[in-house]
């Protein structure tokens, strides 16, 4: 049996949550979340590793319309976004329209009927006027492929996908990767393990993290006077808002922050081999910038030992690197980050005459303003290709992204229109001029991120203050679109 909806959302994280409680306050009744967990949250309900926290301050980070006032730090923990997310699905009685464990294989749009047919893995189908995919661009879990892993006799798991019932203590534990969740779970595991070996391919830059826990006293005057939370917020998006100079037009005013970086590692680690390999060789931005108190202390310790030769293979009993050095290991944890730059994979979305969008984008995805993409009408994405952030807070643009959608579906309604799609020339148009400006930003200075494919297009990030995305994005012009 197929049940037919308005608007379908694939996702439940911040994306969706946004967009359906947005749609709901404009009395939309006819609208399904599909949510391939049991719970919502996204990645904030996925990512549970020891250690596992935001890099954006807490007070912007959170939706507009729901400002919280008691967050217990200035980063705020998984469990605390994960429990403000629950908490708005529940005030905003989200949770109705919401279908658990459901994941979506595929979409397939019906030019006749101009709708969505839209396909879940347990065999259920539902048709939609409307599709928007809020499945994020860090949900899929990264696994480095090394030689020999079915040999391995230990445990080998994704910090993305954390085995709590899996006791480290006392164990030789190895960790593949740098990135952003390693720096965070490795200073938490590194005390209990007898041994940890990180195996290092790039060495990050780390400046300090500026986190407080909040006072009672700090949290009772924001809930009172609720203008001081308002304040802070501006506060932070102003402070926040400026270095997106550094990436982009103004690159020299990173230099600071890597003469603070290098002195938050010299503070910690005094072995000048250590340094050395800690040092990266790329400009600072060229990739994420990471920030934390306790990773380098805890690279510092005894037990722990950072391996820069290449991982080879796995061996029964532990890891060969490219050097001939064995090295023992009970447990692997992947710290290798996420399939970023396959936007909507595994799904299978199937547009107009037949059209697929893994085709369409075989040369890296690209979307106008990151929501639409011609061939596809009806669709439309959140934090989509180039709307990725690396100075601010996600959530501004997602909400920007909601605010765009919702005029789209009104303007389709204003037309007459049974369904709107972004013409072929002005996607084309947006994406060069996009492509051209990313091409002078610091992320196109030589170094590979996972902000881009493997042939070198950056199909994440966007290029630019996230006021200015808000502009574009503000309004629909009639000129952009084809109505039928």
């Amino acid at each position: 049996m197929t049940t037919h909806y308005n608007t379908v959302i694939i996702g439940s994280g911040f994306g969706g949550l946004g967009m359906a409680i947005e749609l709901k306050a404009r009395g939309e009744q006819s609208l399904l979340v599909l949510e391939k967990a049991d719970d919502v949250g996204g990645t904030w309900r996925d990512n549970r590793y020891p250690g596992a926290a935001c890099d954006v301050p807490s007070h912007l980070y959170s939706f507009s319309f729901e400002p919280r006032h008691d967050w217990p730090r200035r980063f705020a923990a998984q469990p605390d976004i994960f429990a403000y997310l629950r908490h708005c699905a529940d005030k905003y009685r989200v949770r109705p329209h919401i279908r658990f464990n459901t994941e979506v294989t595929g979409a397939r749009f019906d030019d006749r009927l101009k709708q969505w047919h839209v396909t879940a893995a347990d065999g259920a189908v539902f048709t939609a006027r409307f599709l928007v995919t809020a499945t994020g661009q860090l949900n899929r879990p990264q696994w480095l492929h090394i030689e020999g892993a079915d040999r391995f006799e230990g445990e080998r798991f994704h910090s993305a996908r954390w085995r709590h019932d899996l006791d480290l203590r006392g164990k030789k534990v190895a960790v593949v990767g740098t990135g952003a969740s390693a720096i965070q779970f490795v200073p938490q595991i590194a005390p209990q393990v007898a041994q940890l070996t990180l195996f290092q391919r790039s060495a990050p830059w780390v400046i300090a993290k500026p986190d407080r826990a909040y006072s009672g006293l700090s949290r009772a005057l924001m809930a009172r006077m609720p203008w001081l939370h308002t304040l802070d917020r501006a506060r932070i998006y102003a402070l926040l808002e400026s270095r997106v100079l550094g990436f982009t037009r103004l690159q020299q005013i990173l230099k600071p922050y890597e003469w603070l970086a290098k002195r938050h590692m010299y503070r910690h680690i005094k072995d000048p081999a250590l340094r050395a390999a800690l040092t990266p060789d790329y400009p600072i931005g060229c990739k994420r910038i990471l920030i934390s108190n306790d990773y380098y202390p805890a690279l510092a310790r005894d037990n722990v030992q950072v391996v820069t030769s290449p991982l080879e293979r796995f061996e029964r009993r532990g890891l060969r690197t490219a050097d001939g050095t064995h090295h023992e290991a009970d447990v692997v944890i992947y710290g290798t980050g996420f399939q970023a730059t396959d936007f909507l994979a595994p799904m299978q979305i199937t547009g107009r005459d037949g059209q697929d969008l893994n085709t369409a984008w075989r040369d890296g995805a690209e979307a106008y303003l990151g929501i639409t993409v011609h061939g596809f009408p009806n669709l439309f994405m959140l934090y989509g290709p180039n709307t990725n952030l690396g100075h601010s807070s996600i959530v501004y643009m997602l909400e920007s992204q909601i605010r765009h959608v919702l005029a789209c579906m009104h303007e389709a309604k204003e037309q007459d229109a049974a369904a709107i799609e972004v013409r072929h020339d002005v996607q084309a148009t947006f994406n060069r001029r996009l492509q051209e400006q990313l091409q002078h930003t610091v992320w196109g200075r030589g170094c590979t991120s996972w902000y881009k494919t493997a042939s070198g297009k950056n199909t994440n990030n966007w290029p630019g203050f996230t006021f200015n995305y808000r502009q574009l994005t503000r309004n629909v012009n009639r000129d952009d679109y084809q109505f039928s």
